[in-house]
């Protein structure tokens, strides 16, 4: 998973490490869905799921892999008791902002400036929400 995940933001950020995404196994409220190729990463409590990471292999992009880990991830957030789910994504993510778009979440708010970069400016996290009410 930490090999996809730096290969899938490459450019844009750091990926998670291993002991990173291990330490999120830790929970028992974290899930993953997915394979090598294409996973998300999300957690379930008290009604409410959140997409922690969506990542894909650049090699194994526009196969319908992410869109797959997406519907994959609500499914088993659902069986989980989540009712709504919520993901940040970067402003300038045009890619993801429109597979979440096509597939019913909205923004309900901005973090301005939240993902800083060292070598360009700062970029305003999205916040969005989907019910599956």
């Amino acid at each position: 998973m930490a090999r996809t995940h730096a290969r899938a933001f490459a450019g844009q950020s750091r990926g998670w490490s291993a002991q990173e995404i291990a330490d999120l196994f830790q929970s028992p409220l974290v899930f993953a869905v997915g394979d090598a190729r294409a996973f998300a990463l999300g957690r379930a409590i008290a009604g409410e799921a959140e997409l922690l990471t969506l990542a894909t292999d650049p090699d194994h992009r526009r196969l319908g892999l992410a869109h797959a880990c997406l519907a994959a991830f609500e499914a088993t957030a659902q069986s989980r008791g989540a009712r709504t789910a919520f993901l940040e994504v970067a402003a300038d993510n045009t890619a993801a902002r429109a597979l979440y778009g096509v597939s019913g979440y909205q923004e309900i708010a901005c973090r301005t400036g939240y993902y800083a970069h060292a070598d360009r400016a700062a970029v305003d996290a999205l916040i969005l929400q989907k019910s599956f009410a």
